[in-house]
């Protein structure tokens, strides 16, 4: 038997999903985190989800990851001490920065600018230049560069970052540079920047080098420890870890690069969304991943998620492809408060996380959160995780009622409060992506997943106006789920930046020639078979004079062809029109080509449910109540695992399952269909 391992690591709960690749069976499994030490949940869950389906860790031919490390570093500060070499008369090239500044017009008064990565007392000129077409305008004074090197030394720094003016055409000087400091810091990483990002604009080239090295060491150490790990567990398969624009790459790779990793965990979920909606034939989704600690939303257009060229982590943004999520600190954990000057009712940004947790978890939480306040209305049951985990109703209400006794309203009052301003985060994160950038919610469904997106995602679509609400199979694990059936994914990308009337078909069918050599190379030593390889070719363009590309899909055919070029303008015309309502009579410019290689996508086979007769009676657990839109109902609790394909499940009422619950608003139905999916409309 052949199995792959999906595991993704949240801020509360560490998602696990196994796959025998031959019939499609699945188990899956969750265990709470350890924040101190992720790998040590990944490690206790990778144990208990092979003794569940008696499988050796050593039959394991994959293990696919989603991690959080790189990010948790970036944001809480904890990244390496950094050195950065620059050309001489460069050294401020980080404080300069941009001179666009977020906020409004006041901005610049009362933005506070962050702290370059790389400080000025660890950032170092060299002598040496290269002219804008990669010829050498001053020889490098190797001198110079062992001189700079040792005032790192003195410093104490941790990385090493190059980036030399203009090395993306001609990366010698830095090779040299990064060869001199091997000799001299042999224990410390080096980032070239012209292996990370070989594009124009200094500023973005250094900015995305340097990050690479505030997280390279950590992220290192973390993927060694993993990797030594599961080795002694006996796992002898491949190990990849999630990049952020939701494709695959080798562990190894990933110790020198991670900058790639940075929006890793969030990747998890849209790749997951989209395996679930082909099965569904939904081709539009809004996608609402709601874990503990954050809810992430993206969105997806005929099949194909947004792709942004740059990630942002915090304050942070840098020059590397990543899917288009936003996040919004809303989750399961999220506490909820009553602020002394204002008393008015807020919700998160902070979290109980997975230690103490919210008070219902009986670990010792004692401030009200989201998952506190669905205790009380009734959308939670008593118990998690299969039963495994149990719920303290009583201690919920204690928590949620301080804030209630706070805002002088009844309990019930108090939880709904804590809810509905869950939703109306998550509803303002959900326009980001969709009203913000020219789309209709209405014509998107809405697909809630993680452990608390099912229990939102009836309230929020409702918001939105977009049906039907999508419920998948094992929502709570539909990160481990996109890990596992993803693919391996490298990108290879040149600065070009010619107009096209400077330029001809055969010069950019012979580049991208090129680079598809390169990706596809990237590929092979992943073990990925000529045979299983695709690639395909993005292209930067703007009207000239424009300070901004689109990236545009193109194809190498019609540059051999001998059309590429008026196909590239087409296009562009087309899709700015749509982005913006006008065009320019200007020429057109080629900033950039990417090549994409790609392996394999997974084929788990999907298993479909016996067709029911529309009754869900063989999956009711019993009656409940729920407090719902300001009123205390009746409804039923149904089991998610003994649900028939075509039953019909009349809200309100709460649906379980191992790893996540979710609630039907009253005047909704939800269908279930062949695949174990429940679609929500409202009741025509």
């Amino acid at each position: 038997m052949s199995y792959r391992l999906g595991v993704d690591v949240g801020g509360t709960f560490t998602d696990l999903l196994l796959i025998e690749e031959k019939t499609g069976k699945t188990w899956r499994n969750k265990v709470p985190s350890t924040p101190h030490d992720p790998s040590v949940a990944v490690i206790n869950g990778t144990e208990a989800i092979c003794a569940a389906a008696g499988v050796k860790p050593s039959e394991i031919d994959q293990f696919l990851h989603g991690t959080t490390v790189a990010t948790n570093a970036v944001l809480e500060g904890k990244g390496a001490r950094t050195g950065l070499v620059v050309t001489e008369g460069y050294r401020q090239i980080l404080q300069v920065a941009r001179s666009l500044v977020p906020g409004g017009l006041a901005a610049w008064i009362t933005w506070p600018k962050p702290e370059p990565l790389a400080p000025l007392e660890t950032t170092v000129e060299v002598t040496e230049r290269l002219g804008a077409d990669g010829s050498v305008v001053k020889p490098l004074d190797e001198a110079s560069v062992r001189a700079a090197l040792l005032r790192l030394k003195a410093e104490g720094i941790e990385a090493l970052t190059v980036c030399l003016i203009n090395s993306y055409v001609n990366g010698a000087h830095e090779q040299r540079v990064g060869e001199i400091a091997a000799e001299i810091f042999p224990d410390i990483p080096v980032s070239l920047s012209h292996e990370i990002l070989p594009e124009m604009q200094e500023y973005e080239r250094a900015l995305t080098t340097v990050a690479n090295s505030l997280v390279r060491p950590v992220m290192a150490m973390y993927v060694a420890n993993l990797r030594s790990k599961l080795r002694a567990l006996g796992m002898k398969g491949r190990i990849n870890l999630l990049r952020s624009d939701g494709g695959l790459m080798g562990s190894e790779k990933a110790e020198g690069h991670p900058v790639n990793l940075l929006m890793s965990g969030p990747a998890g979920g849209v790749t997951g969304a989209l395996w679930v909606s082909r099965n569904a034939g939904i081709g539009n989704i809004l996608t609402l991943d709601v874990g503990g600690t954050s809810t992430d939303v993206a969105l997806i257009e005929n099949g194909e998620p947004k792709l942004r060229r740059e990630t942002s982590v915090g304050h942070l943004t840098v020059r590397a492809s990543s899917l288009d999520v936003k996040t919004v600190g809303a989750g399961g954990g999220s506490i909820a408060h009553v602020p002394e000057l204002t008393r008015a009712l807020r919700v998160g940004p902070e979290s109980a996380g997975a230690v103490p947790g919210p008070a219902a978890y009986g670990k010792g939480g004692d401030r009200a959160t989201v998952t506190d306040a669905h205790v009380v209305l009734g959308n939670l049951p008593e118990s998690l995780l299969g039963g495994t985990f149990k719920l303290d109703r009583d201690a919920a209400k204690t928590v949620v009622q301080k804030v209630a006794d706070a805002l002088g309203v009844s309990l019930y009052e108090a939880a709904q409060g804590i809810i509905d301003i869950a939703n109306e985060n998550m509803f303002g994160a959900l326009r980001l992506v969709s009203v913000q950038q020219g789309y209709d919610p209405r014509e998107f469904a809405l697909m809630g997943f993680g452990g608390a997106g099912s229990l939102h995602s009836n309230a929020v679509g409702k918001l939105m106006g977009s049906y039907p609400v999508i419920v998948p199979v094992s929502p709570g694990v539909l990160c481990a789920t996109g890990d596992a059936t993803t693919q391996l994914r490298y990108e290879h990308a040149r600065s070009f930046n010619k107009m096209v009337s400077q330029t001809e078909d055969a010069e950019i069918a012979a580049l991208l020639a090129e680079m598809r050599g390169v990706v596809k190379g990237d590929l092979k030593d992943e073990g990925v078979p000529e045979d299983e390889q695709s690639v395909r070719f993005e292209a930067g363009v703007r009207y000239a004079g424009q300070g901004f590309e689109v990236s545009m899909a193109i194809d190498i055919a019609d540059f051999e062809a001998g059309h590429g070029i008026e196909a590239v303008k087409a296009a562009f015309d087309a899709e700015h029109k749509r982005l913006f309502t006008f065009n320019l009579d200007v020429v057109h410019e080629i900033v950039n080509l990417r090549a994409i290689g790609l392996g394999k996508a997974a084929e788990m086979p999907t298993q479909k449910l016996a067709k029911g007769d529309t009754d869900p009676a063989q999956a009711k657990l019993r009656d409940h109540r729920m407090w719902v839109e300001g009123q205390e109902r009746d409804a039923v609790i149904y089991e998610r695992a003994k649900l028939e394909a075509g039953d019909r499940l009349v809200g309100p009422c709460v649906i379980t399952e191992m790893d996540s619950t979710a609630v039907i608003l009253p005047d909704h139905v939800g269908v279930v269909d062949d695949f174990g999916n429940i679609l929500i409309n409202p009741v025509a």
